[in-house]
């Protein structure tokens, strides 16, 4: 008996290792598996998509390679790096500006001390302003920010050498070190730069700044004689601030001035912005020009994060003020004699820039795409680099075994978004504009609506459309930057192309 009882128990034993070597082997290969190495190139992060088009040679190369995790590898074929992608070296500087970066102590316009980050000791950084056709060169010194930073030119399809992604187009620029971007304006529009170097971090804490192009010299008396205003809106430890100031912003403008304002959404989520006192009209979005504005009265916009909106106001010709309203009762309050224009509650009806403006022809054609491509963005439970969580997922992949897209230069290229995660997305696509083509099914019909931040809704579709007419590596991941850390990006390869940099390694790059 006492044998029998013995062997019964070796038995049960067995019976419990097996069943725990059953549960956690594939938990124990899964969290081996998602571990990233100290130092890797996004070239050799998860798998060649090329949209239904012709392989290009990086994809060939993965072929060959055997796929999987490491699917690229490098190209080892003849093309350009990165750092080749760059502005005409012989053009001189037309607008040129030094950027000091420290960690440091500061006060806010508004009076609010706030640790963090500075450029040129303030935060927000100075206003960049260029001409378009101008060539605009910062130098970027590192004096005191730990951990490295970088300057991305949000909106600005710049050379691919300067679009400021550590571990993609540069090294993290480390304490004691310096990096010169230069690129020429060629859209006039609003846009704003960032770090890209641990950004959910360093943008929170105030290494940002405007970036305004205006157009060429050629303009209308009408055109000229339009006042200017910058709209930065960005929270310090969840105060809202336009341009660094706490409450409204008073801004003079006399009875029938024309008034544009270009507000620029640094969070994380879409930002609604009205106008009470007048009309408006939606002038620009994401650095383009809406075709045929309509005034607009009693309806909200909504400005997606890393978005751009220019709104312009007519003033009243009796003097009394206008306000423009940025994600609350503050905002910017246009007047003559007096700026006491009360808050007013958010209309009930937001703007559809689906069908917002006179439509107008594109000069490519979306319908005879040369490559096609799907970002599902959904959510599991898993592994990101051994960690357990609910994680972001790109077409069902956690990261780092998401999609390569890979393109031509001259491709028209179709994306399919959708949504499918329960949380809101700001899609940004690095180097590009995209055309909106229609949402949730239904076709676009107003102004082409051109985006480079796209808020992808809950359960939403976008198909959306563009030419791949700027060589490079790009990100194409969310502008709610933790959602980017935790694995929610992507990246546009163009054949032929190559980056010598690598995420981690002694550089620490870090880009989310």
């Amino acid at each position: 008996m006492r044998r029998n009882r013995q062997g019964g128990g070796r038995v049960r034993l067995a019976v419990a290792c097996a069943a725990t070597t059953a549960v956690l082997g594939p938990l124990v290969w899964l969290w081996q598996d998602s571990l990233l190495p100290e130092a890797y190139s996004v070239m050799d992060m998860g798998y060649a998509d090329v949209g239904g088009g012709p392989p290009v040679a990086a994809a060939e190369h993965a072929a060959h390679s055997g796929g999987g995790a490491s699917g690229h590898g490098r190209q080892e074929a003849a093309g350009r790096d990165v750092t080749e992608l760059i502005a005409d070296a012989d053009l001189p500087a037309d607008v040129a500006v030094t950027m000091v970066a420290r960690k440091q102590r500061f006060t806010l316009p508004s009076g609010r001390a706030f640790e963090g980050y500075t450029l040129n000791g303030r935060s927000p950084g100075p206003v960049i302003k260029a001409t378009k056709g101008q060539l605009v060169q910062v130098r970027l010194i590192n004096e005191s920010v730990p951990g490295g930073i970088t300057l991305h030119w949000h909106g600005v399809d710049v050379p691919n050498a300067v679009d400021g992604v550590a571990g993609v187009t540069q090294d993290a620029v480390g304490v004691g070190k310096e990096f010169t971007y230069r690129f020429v304006a060629d859209q006039a529009g609003t846009f704003w730069y960032h770090s890209h170097q641990m950004s959910h971090a360093q943008v929170r804490g105030g290494l940002l700044g405007a970036l305004v192009v205006a157009p060429a010299p050629g303009k209308s008396a009408a055109e000229e004689d339009v006042t200017d205003v910058v709209a930065l809106v960005h929270l310090y430890n969840g105060v809202r601030t336009v341009n660094g100031r706490e409450g409204d912003v008073p801004v003079e403008a006399p009875p029938g001035a024309r008034v544009r304002v270009r507000v620029i959404n640094t969070e994380y989520g879409v930002m609604p912005a009205w106008v009470s006192g007048a009309p408006y009209r939606l002038a620009a979005v994401d650095g383009t020009e809406v075709n045929g504005p309509a005034p607009v009265q009693d309806k909200a916009v909504g400005v997606a994060a890393g978005g751009r909106t220019d709104i312009e106001v007519t003033m009243p010709e009796d003097g009394s003020p206008v306000r423009v309203h940025l994600g609350g009762p503050a905002g910017v309050v246009l007047g003559s004699k007096s700026y006491d224009a009360p808050a007013v509650s958010r209309p009930a009806a937001t703007l559809d820039l689906l069908t917002y403006g006179t439509r107008a022809p594109l000069a490519f054609d979306p319908g005879k795409p040369d490559r096609r491509f799907a970002y599902d963005i959904g959510r599991r439970p898993g592994f990101l680099d051994g960690v357990p969580g609910l994680w972001w997922t790109v077409n069902g992949h956690l990261y780092p075994d998401v999609p390569m897209f890979h393109v031509s230069e001259g491709d028209v290229v179709r994306m399919r978004i959708v949504n499918n995660s329960g949380e809101a997305h700001p899609m940004h696509l690095h180097g590009h504009h995209a055309v909106v083509l229609s949402r949730d099914g239904v076709p676009a019909t107003g102004s082409p609506w051109w985006v480079d931040s796209l808020e992808v809704g809950v359960e939403e579709s976008y198909e959306i459309a563009f030419v791949a007419g700027n060589p490079g590596i790009w990100m194409d991941h969310c502008h709610n930057l933790p959602h980017a850390s935790e694995g929610l990006t992507a990246h546009l390869m163009y054949e032929g192309v190559t980056t010598p940099f690598t995420v981690g390694g002694p550089d620490e790059n870090e880009p989310e």
